[in-house]
C-alpha cells in the first residue's frame, strides 16, 4: 500500500512540473525513491524537506543558491537533474559525487543525471552477497605468461565469484589493442548468461566487486580525473544497450586502431547515449584505485598497477581539452550528438539541428524546445531518415558540429531555444536541394 502511495505521488510531481521521463529514466527515479524515500521538488536553489531521500533539481541554481542547496542535502540521499544536458547545471554538479547518466530517447529527450554526496547512500554494506549475478572476465597478451593474472584469479577464487581469465593472441607481440579487448568482452557476453565485470588482469581485489551488479544498470565504469572513461574495469549488463555500446566500441576500435582504448570507450559511450536511453553508473574511484591507495584510509575494491599521480590516462592532449569539461559533467557536449531519433521513413539522408544559445537561456526554455524539435520530426519527418540534435553553448561548439554535420552530407538547421518552431519544418527543409546548407531560424527574442 505504501509503494503505491508513493508511487502516485511520484506522478502527480513529475506530471504537475513538466517533467518527461523515458521509462528507463523512470524506471532508475523509482529504484532510487524505493531505496531512499520520498522526492521533492527543488526549485531555483530552494532547499528539499529534510527527510526527503530523492531531490529533483528542475532549475540550474545560481552560486550562492547552490551552496545552500549542497550544504542543506544529507548525505544518504540522492539528488536528480531531469535536464541534465544542459551546461547550466554544470556548476551544480561539480559540487556533487556523480553516479550515473541515462541517455535520452523519443518518449523522454533528455539526459537524466543523478548524483549525491557521496556513494555510502546506495553502495551495498562491505561484502554483503546479493542474488545478483555477476561474472568476471579478463584477458591479456599470451606473451605476458600464464602467471600473469594470478593474483586476480586467487581473489576471485577467495571471494568464490565466477570468471573467465585468459591470454589471447594479439597482433602485436604483448601489447593487446582496444579491438582485441573489445572482442574478448563481446564473445565472452555471447558465451556467457550473467551480467560481465572485466577487470584489467594485472590487478588485484580488496574486496569483492559487488557494487555495479547490484545497480542494474546496463553499463559502468569510471571516469579517471571525473572525465577520462577508462575501460581498465568495465560493467556491461544483461541488455540490448549495454550489447550495442559493446559492439559499437569494437567496431570503432576496429577502425581506428592507432587511438588509446578510452577515447575509443568514449566515443562509443557517446554514440550509444544518443541512440537509446543508455543506464551508464559511473564507479567510483575505489573500482579504478591506483596501486598507492591499498593500505591507506581510502577505500578500494579493484586496484590498478597504476601511478596515483592524477596524470591523464590517455596520451591526446586535444582530445582532453575538448572533452574535459562535458565529460566532467557527465554529459554529452557540443561536439557530441544529444539525442538521435530515426524515423519511418526509408531514406538515409540525415538532419542535424544545432541548438545555440543555450548558456543565455532558461533551463526549462531549453528542455522545451528539445522536446518541441523531437516532437516536430517524430510527427512529420520530412521524408529525413534520421534526426541528430546537438546542444551548442559556445561557438566552438557550433562550428565543430556544423563540420561534422557538413562531411556527413547532413542537412543543418540552427535554432536558438526560445524561437517557436514551425510545425512542417523538416518538410520545408528538405525542400531545399543542397545537402550541408545551414537553415538559420529567423527572429529576435521577445
Amino acid at each position: 500500500m505504501q509503494a503505491d502511495v508513493l508511487q502516485t505521488d511520484l506522478d502527480q510531481l513529475l506530471l504537475s512540473n513538466g517533467i518527461r521521463l523515458n521509462v528507463v529514466q523512470r524506471r532508475r527515479l523509482d529504484w532510487l525513491v524505493q531505496r531512499l524515500g520520498t522526492a521533492v521538488l527543488s526549485q531555483g536553489g530552494s532547499v528539499p524537506v529534510r527527510n526527503s531521500g530523492v531531490v529533483i533539481v528542475v532549475e540550474p541554481p545560481s552560486g550562492p543558491a547552490a551552496e545552500t542547496l549542497y550544504r542543506s542535502l544529507r548525505a544518504d540521499c540522492a539528488v536528480v537533474i531531469p535536464f541534465g544536458e544542459n551546461p547550466a547545471f554544470d556548476f551544480f554538479k561539480s559540487k556533487l559525487t556523480d553516479f550515473g547518466t541515462i541517455g535520452p530517447s523519443l518518449d523522454g529527450p533528455h539526459e537524466m543525471w543523478w548524483g549525491g554526496i557521496n556513494w555510502r547512500a546506495i553502495a551495498p554494506e562491505g561484502d554483503t552477497r546479493t542474488v545478483a549475478p555477476l561474472r568476471v572476465v579478463s584477458c591479456y597478451p599470451r606473451a605476458f605468461g600464464d602467471d600473469h593474472a594470478n593474483q586476480l584469479r586467487d581473489k576471485l577464487a577467495e571471494f568464490q565469484i565466477a570468471s573467465d581469465i585468459a591470454p589471447i593472441d594479439t597482433v602485436v607481440d604483448g601489447c593487446m589493442s582496444a579491438s582485441e579487448k573489445a572482442a574478448f568482452i563481446l564473445r565472452m557476453w555471447q558465451q556467457h548468461r550473467e551480467p560481465l565485470l572485466f577487470i584489467k588482469a594485472d590487478a588485484t581485489l580488496s574486496e569483492p566487486p559487488l557494487l555495479p551488479s547490484n545497480l542494474d544498470c546496463d553499463i559502468a565504469f569510471h571516469k579517471w580525473n571525473r572525465w577520462e572513461m577508462s575501460a581498465r574495469t568495465l560493467y556491461i549488463g544483461r541488455s540490448a544497450a549495454a550489447e550495442a555500446l559493446l559492439r559499437n566500441w569494437h567496431h570503432i576500435a576496429t577502425a581506428y586502431p592507432s587511438v588509446w582504448e578510452g577515447y575509443l570507450l568514449d566515443q562509443a559511450w557517446s554514440l550509444t547515449s544518443s541512440q537509446m536511453s543508455l543506464d551508464t553508473v559511473w564507479l567510483p574511484r575505489s573500482y579504478h584505485a591506483p596501486t598507492e591507495d591499498a593500505g591507506t584510509p581510502r577505500h578500494t575494491t579493484v586496484v590498478h598497477n597504476l601511478p596515483a599521480d592524477n596524470a591523464d590516462l590517455g596520451p591526446d592532449a586535444e582530445f582532453a581539452v575538448a572533452m574535459r569539461g562535458v565529460r566532467r559533467a557527465s554529459r554529452s557536449g557540443g561536439r557530441d550528438s544529444m539525442i538521435v531519433v530515426t524515423s519511418q521513413a526509408t531514406a538515409t539522408d540525415a538532419i542535424t539541428v544545432i541548438m545555440r544559445d543555450i548558456a543565455t537561456s532558461d533551463a526549462r526554455e531549453v528542455a522545451a524546445s528539445i522536446e518541441a524539435v523531437t516532437g516536430a520530426f517524430a510527427a512529420d519527418c520530412g521524408g529525413f531518415g534520421r534526426l541528430e540534435l546537438s546542444l551548442c553553448p559556445w561557438q566552438d561548439d557550433i562550428r565543430a558540429a556544423k563540420s561534422a554535420a557538413k562531411s556527413a552530407n547532413n542537412r543543418i538547421i540552427e535554432i536558438a531555444p526560445w524561437q517557436t518552431l514551425p510545425a512542417d519544418l523538416f518538410r520545408a527543409v528538405a525542400q531545399t536541394r543542397d545537402s550541408g546548407s545551414v537553415v538559420v531560424m529567423a527572429g529576435q527574442r521577445s
